[in-house]
């Protein structure tokens, strides 16, 4: 569809594919009989309270170690990230009540929607127009404040070659 749109840009193929992939998951969710919970108008697969997030990446081949967050996603997907994700390893010290100001708490805070005890898999993939998907990744993984991951564990899927229709 994107070539055939004849868009140079690459960002709308990944919103689209982002958008198919998370609608895949929630009707597979469906058929399985498990949950999708819907938060802000997007919805998520949650299986024995597991949400899956899948994120794509990167537009090319790279190494899971090298995925970062863009700076311009959205609030609610660091959330997601920062509140169901893993928590960091244990820091140099505690953060007080004192320190934290209201966005980092706010950043913290579960999604009703999804309920507290609900964990995020991450689902990480690479894919390009022209290729499809070149890698999948899951598991657990925690946001870093630069925007980076650290992942508490991460196993890659195989990738099936899908004709071109």
């Amino acid at each position: 569809m994107h070539l055939t749109a004849g868009l140079k840009k690459r960002s709308p193929y990944g919103v689209t594919l982002a958008e198919a992939v998370r609608e895949n998951l929630a009707d597979t969710a469906r058929e399985l009989g498990e949950s999708v919970r819907d938060v802000r108008g997007y919805e998520y697969a949650v299986i024995n309270d597991h949400a899956l997030f899948p994120f794509r990446y990167a537009d090319r081949p790279r190494p899971l170690d090298r995925a970062r967050l863009s700076s311009n996603t959205s609030p609610t997907r660091r959330r997601l990230l920062r509140a169901h994700g893993p928590q960091p390893q244990e820091g140099l010290f505690d953060l007080d009540d004192d320190l934290t100001t209201e966005e980092y708490l706010e950043l913290h805070e579960a999604f009703e929607e999804l309920g507290a005890s609900t964990k995020l898999v991450c689902i990480f993939f690479t894919a390009d127009v022209e290729n499809g998907i070149h890698a999948i990744h899951w598991g657990e993984t925690h946001l870093e404040p630069d925007r980076t991951f650290t992942w508490h564990h991460s196993e890659q899927l195989p990738v099936v070659p899908q004709p071109m229709e």
